[in-house]
């Protein structure tokens, strides 16, 4: 019965097929506009366009640019030796206390106290993820949005919607300018209820570029 069966399967067309398939109901993401930017260079025949659309240095001749400290710190680890020995499900500690004093500084009593958590997760991604999936099950204020700046990643807001948060937009970017919407940001956010969750790109705003002054922080 079976191999009748998958004889007569073999002989669906292989669009047709799809619908059979465990797969078969799963539906294309949606384009993501900031991505779409880098498809648009590919075919752009200028021979004076430059990619700027992925957050990443670039040498003269348009590759990545790999910094002389990453590559010292390449370095350092090859020479130690390591032995790839698991770390603990939080992460490496030395290395979750070192970012925490680079994030919070040496002087940072929440730091020095013991008050601020932290993991190791893997890319800002995940870090999100981890992070919205810790407040959902955990924040205790329900009735809240999460903000996020215009314009992100539109992942930004498929993660919020992941775990259950209604996302909405805080002005961040001006069109005019170039620059930060600096009272638009203000604004939007004395009227966010309370308790949001506020979605900030702390160093260097993805994609950008523009960042608040120290002042304005």
């Amino acid at each position: 019965m079976l191999t009748r069966v998958l004889a007569r399967n073999s002989m669906v067309a292989p669009r047709a097929a799809a619908n059979f398939s465990t797969w078969g109901h799963v539906d294309m993401a949606p384009a993501d506009p900031i991505l779409g930017l880098n498809e648009a260079f590919k075919t752009d025949a200028n021979p004076k366009k430059i990619l700027l659309g992925m957050g990443a240095y670039r040498d003269d001749n348009g590759k990545p640019y790999i910094l002389p400290c990453v590559r010292r710190a390449e370095e350092i680890i090859l020479e130690k030796n390591m032995d790839h020995e698991y770390s603990g499900i939080q992460g490496i500690d030395s290395y979750v206390a070192k970012a925490l004093t680079l994030a919070y500084g040496e002087d940072s009593k929440p730091r020095q106290e013991g008050r601020i958590a932290a993991a190791q997760s893997i890319s800002g991604t995940g870090s999100l993820r981890l992070g919205f999936e810790f407040m959902s099950a955990w924040y205790p204020h329900k009735d809240i949005d999460v903000y996020v700046p215009a314009p992100t990643w539109p992942l930004h807001r498929g993660l919020a919607e992941k775990v259950g948060y209604n996302w909405k937009e805080y002005r961040y970017f001006h069109k005019e300018t170039k620059g930060l919407d600096f009272d638009g940001l203000v604004d939007d956010l004395h009227k966010a209820k309370d308790h949001s969750i506020i979605l900030m790109h702390v160093c260097a705003h993805n994609p950008t570029g523009v960042d608040p002054t120290k002042e304005q922080w």
